[in-house]
């Protein structure tokens, strides 16, 4: 009697648990626990738990009053949309970008302007017209390093226009950057808001890809009025966020097991990168795709008139779970898929390839 194939997931953007340190979180659970059951067990305030509040400060070069700590990146996204986005303001995004940031976007009713994403980031003389042009453009949405979906990286030279762009019109861009400690090859590029002088830039990271998904901590780095008035929103929202989960990471990452999770992530994600190219390249010769620095994510454009929802169904009938590149475009493009590589094992992108140039071929 056959079988059915045992399925794969190509959809998740987040890191098996094979390379995630559990004894490192035990270890820092425990110091946690021990060394400060005060913070780590009662109500905090919504600037988040401080002693990691002051780790993200030094980390950036700031002063503490411009973090603020929140319960993942995308709870700290929320926050920035409802304090800056009415409705009909104008918002840039890449295209593609990440899905559930469109979504949050469009809940708002904010107009969307979509700006093609190159191989080294953002279309930046596009936006540079678009301003010029007269358009008040509210915010800019921009993931610099590993872009969700796509896996391409935002260029040292794009970075430093972008920041001057938005200081002469006055938009704020909002610097996405959940993955910037994966970087597995090329150079490593300074942030937006490292560059920034006039508070033009407001920053965004997780601990969820770097220290593992379950641990829900992301933050915000900003302009001190801007974080303050954030922080009376999220006082409002929740009083406090996850305590015991900031201060597990506070002892994570002060305690040395930071920057060893971090090298074995991108170990297992290089390997796993390349085998995927490989992959790609050896089964799949319609697909384009850009080899990725860093991060969790690969984004395979296949010719025009290839159907990517059609594929997408084809795929799950093969018991390969990808997600529709559709789901990343405002205008409907479905030539597209993004792949994730984070939570699959070699041998496994390795068998999915398989099913994905099997399902191709039965287009």
């Amino acid at each position: 009697m056959a079988t059915e194939p045992a399925p794969i997931s190509f959809a998740r953007g987040a890191p098996s648990l094979d390379i995630i340190d559990t004894e490192g979180l035990r270890a820092a659970a425990d110091r946690a626990f021990t060394n400060d059951p005060a913070g780590t067990f009662a109500y905090g305030t919504s600037v988040g738990y401080k002693p990691l509040r002051a780790w993200i400060a030094e980390r950036h070069g700031v002063t503490e009053e411009q973090v603020l700590v929140t319960n993942g990146s995308m709870q700290a996204d929320a926050f920035l949309f409802e304090t800056l986005v009415s409705a009909g303001d104008t918002v840039v995004v890449e295209r593609p970008s990440y899905d559930r940031t469109l979504l949050s976007l469009k809940g708002r009713q904010a107009d969307l302007r979509a700006l093609e994403l190159e191989e080294d980031g953002v279309d930046v003389r596009a936006f540079a017209d678009l301003l010029a042009g007269g358009t008040d453009v509210r915010l800019a949405h921009l993931i610099p390093n590993f872009q969700n979906p796509a896996g391409y990286s935002l260029s040292g030279d794009k970075r430093r226009a972008l920041v001057a762009l938005a200081r002469e019109y006055d938009v704020t861009i909002f610097e996405d950057d959940p993955y910037v400690e994966l970087r597995f090859s090329g150079e490593t590029q300074p942030t937006m808001l490292s560059l920034s002088t006039s508070g033009e830039v407001v920053y965004a990271s997780s601990f969820s890809k770097t220290v593992c998904p379950g641990i829900r901590v992301g933050y915000l780095v900003g302009d001190e009025d801007l974080i303050a008035k954030i922080a009376k929103l999220a006082t409002g929202t929740y009083i406090s966020p996850n305590m015991v989960a900031q201060s597990i990471v506070n002892e994570f990452v002060r305690g040395g097991s930071f920057e060893t999770s971090i090298a074995t992530v991108k170990t297992a994600l290089a390997e796993r990168a390349a085998r995927l190219g490989d992959g790609l390249r050896a089964q799949l010769p319609d697909a384009r795709f850009v080899d990725p620095e860093g991060g969790y994510f690969l984004w395979v454009e296949f010719p025009e008139g290839t159907d990517g929802d059609a594929l997408f169904d084809a795929a799950a009938a093969r018991g390969l779970a990808i997600v529709k590149g559709s789901d990343f475009l405002l205008d409907g493009a479905k030539n597209s898929i993004r792949i994730a590589y984070s939570g699959v094992t070699p041998d496994e992108i390795d068998e999915g390839v398989t099913r994905l140039a099997q399902a191709y071929a039965s287009l």
